[in-house]
């Protein structure tokens, strides 16, 4: 994984390989067994479930998407998502 993050700056390929870790990443979550996301192990110099590491994991994430919302806007970009809800709403006149 050294140099990863150097590897392209294709965005297709960027966009293709962000889908496949989430891929990946939802299909080993919906795998594990209420018992595996109750087993214990080490994190930040104490202990927390899977389960625990995993919601972590998502407000985590729920964060980053928050910091490229607000450079975005600071950037003038609209996201897709913005843009997409203010085709389906009616024209204001």
């Amino acid at each position: 994984m050294k140099g990863f993050e150097k590897s392209s700056t294709d965005k297709a390929k960027i966009i293709a390989t962000l889908k496949q870790s989430f891929a990946h990443a939802e299909k080993a979550i919906a795998a594990m067994s209420d018992a595996d996301l109750e087993k214990s192990l080490d994190w930040f110099r104490g202990k927390n479930t899977q389960r625990g590491v995993l919601l972590f994991i998502v407000r985590h994430a729920s964060e980053h998407l928050g910091q490229s919302i607000a450079y975005a806007r600071f950037a003038g970009i609209t996201p897709a998502w913005t843009e997409d809800m203010q085709k389906k709403q009616p024209e204001k006149k």
